[in-house]
């Protein structure tokens, strides 16, 4: 029995190391092609670029709102689905769900008409609000399947104390939400920080453009400086690698937390 289980772990160990070196291999390539030419100079070119501020500004300031907003929707929605008699709220969520479906690609020309007829180009709301609808409908499936584990004794209990819903939701379900809220905050971050695509289409004003448009300083129309461009590749992902490594314990642990003790 014992032989048999350390076997199984070293296998799972060799396993483990073989899809970790996987996944960072793509990193260690990029650090490598950033340092071909100037070497670390081009890190400090980048760095030195008098644009690079804003493209960070402008990323922080998307991040935070549709965190926010997803947040928001997302806590409202999962309670009202899991918690509160709603008719045909079945119906609703399904609904909802039917756009993880929809590659976001496939909306870029009617997101175009939108934002043009708004005129929203060079508008942090042109990218506020695709990427908060983008992002709803999974962040509101792992809220509610939180929620639906949530005792609805509790709640109960609390509005027989002369608790309103509002009451509940605040001082009850937020706080046995936190580790799955987390979860959302860190998924928001990820995914919003990351887009490049919709930052390329609706921000033309260099002023406005994104951190994962910084690459395009570098490209030109018939040479490119690969080592800038991925010395620039990799200043952006380091804000979302070290979120995630100071925070890996809290998205683990609001992943698999899904019952309330």
């Amino acid at each position: 029995m014992f032989g048999h289980s350390k076997q199984t772990t070293f296998w799972s160990q060799v396993i483990l190391t073989i899809l970790a070196i996987i996944f960072i291999s793509p990193l260690i390539i990029a650090i490598k092609i950033s340092l071909q030419g100037e070497g670390i100079g081009n890190y400090f070119a980048v760095l030195k670029n008098p644009m690079l501020p804003h493209l960070f500004t402008n990323s922080v300031i998307v991040s935070f709102f549709t965190i926010i907003l997803v947040y928001v929707v997302t806590i409202l929605s999962a309670y009202a689905f899991s918690k509160l008699p709603i008719k045909h709220k079945e119906w609703y969520f399904n609904a909802i769900l039917i756009g993880l479906m929809i590659p976001a690609i496939s909306l870029v020309v009617p997101l175009f008409s939108i934002v043009k007829s708004l005129g929203w180009f060079n508008n942090y709301l042109a990218l506020i609000g695709p990427y908060a609808a983008f992002g709803i409908p999974f962040t509101l499936l792992l809220m509610r399947n939180f929620l639906d584990e949530v005792p609805d004794t509790l709640i109960e209990a609390a509005k027989i104390d002369g608790g309103n819903s509002f009451q509940v939701l605040m001082h009850i379900i937020m706080p046995l939400a936190k580790p799955i809220s987390i979860v959302v905050v860190i998924w928001t971050f990820l995914s919003s920080w990351n887009e490049y695509f919709m930052a390329l289409v609706f921000m033309r004003k260099e002023s406005m453009y994104m951190i994962t448009q910084a690459p395009q300083f570098y490209m030109g129309t018939y040479t490119s400086d690969t080592g800038k461009i991925f010395a620039s590749l990799v200043l952006i992902s380091l804000p979302v690698v070290i979120a995630y490594l100071f925070l890996q314990k809290y998205f683990e642990n609001g992943m698999t937390s899904g019952s309330i003790k």
